[in-house]
């Protein structure tokens, strides 16, 4: 597997492309649970199988780089990423797992995205784990996958390079009490904690979708709402978690920036950091949060990057 700082990449992989399509690269046909216990039974699907689903079920939409980042970190044995994939092929030929790509004008995306089967909720389920996995769930648009994958990659990061790391949740639920809503970070949270002392990051992915900043001041509606009443203990964070943008690039963070300050929707009790995709990439994290700050003298805002010490 090419490591993080082997990746020379110009432009993110989960950034949006125009005319983007999801293209279904999975299994036709039937299999029957016979079939698929029968191959249990014989030890064509191990306990490296079942895992690699309960992972999976975690994430809902992941790559197989991404996976072999988990297992790594689980200690879990796959011997190479090459092995994994065939791995992967098999619970894709059983109507376990299921797998798309993403085309454009420029061409096919570079990598291939995972998701559950019928098949694979009814496994989990018989090993008492809960799956809340339903067929709709495959037919997400684009740029929802591609914010679960950009959020991915930003939690695998963390975990990865930061020595403060405690736990991390994929979709944390979130309540704007006014609004009465109920609402995710797109990108997941992370706790870190450092002699005794915790934090808690959460992760909103924005990307270039169609009609993004409408939808992006719709999103800051609901966190001011959550911000601004917050208390101890709401939504399960003891203490107010900081909000963290993941942009598509740098271009794409002061547009995000401008977006929420020319709508009015900055949240007052705390300082809205960002970040970008690419920069998950670094061999640390201390440098990859910046946030906007006004120059009195020229009345404009500058980009600065935001140290911190717990990222080491």
């Amino acid at each position: 597997m090419v490591e993080d700082n082997q990746i020379e990449a110009k432009n993110s992989p989960f950034a949006i492309r125009e005319g983007e399509i999801k293209v279904f690269d999975g299994k036709d046909g039937y299999v029957s649970m016979n079939q698929i216990v029968h191959k249990i039974n014989i030890g064509h699907i191990t306990d490296l199988h079942l895992k690699v689903l309960e992972i999976v079920n975690e994430f809902e939409f992941i790559t197989s780089r991404q996976l072999c980042q988990i297992l790594d970190w689980k200690n879990i044995e796959y011997k190479s990423q090459e092995k994994l994939n065939n791995k992967l092929e098999q619970l894709v030929k059983s109507k376990i797992l299921t797998r798309y790509y993403f085309s454009s004008e420029e061409g096919k995306g570079i990598y291939r995205i995972y998701c559950l089967e019928k098949m694979g909720k009814y496994l989990l389920n018989s090993r008492g784990i809960e799956c809340k996995w339903q067929p709709t769930d495959n037919t997400k648009p684009v740029p929802m996958i591609k914010k679960r994958l950009a959020g991915n990659q930003t939690l695998l990061a963390y975990l990865r390079k930061v020595k403060a790391f405690d736990s991390y949740t994929v979709k944390p639920s979130i309540t704007a009490k006014t609004l009465a809503k109920v609402f995710k970070a797109t990108g997941g949270s992370v706790k870190l904690t450092k002699n005794g002392k915790s934090i808690i990051f959460l992760f909103e992915a924005v990307r270039r979708e169609e009609e993004w900043e409408k939808k992006l001041v719709e999103k800051m509606r609901l966190y001011k709402d959550f911000y601004e009443n917050f208390v101890p203990g709401d939504s399960g964070f003891n203490a107010m978690p900081q909000l963290i943008f993941i942009c598509e690039d740098d271009k794409h963070m002061a547009e995000t920036f401008k977006t929420i300050v020319t709508n009015g929707v900055e949240i007052k009790q705390l300082k809205l950091y960002f970040t970008t995709d690419l920069r998950q990439n670094n061999e640390t994290l201390s440098d990859t949060l910046f946030e906007f700050k006004l120059d009195e003298t020229t009345n404009k805002y500058k980009v600065e990057n935001v140290e911190l010490k717990l990222l080491d």
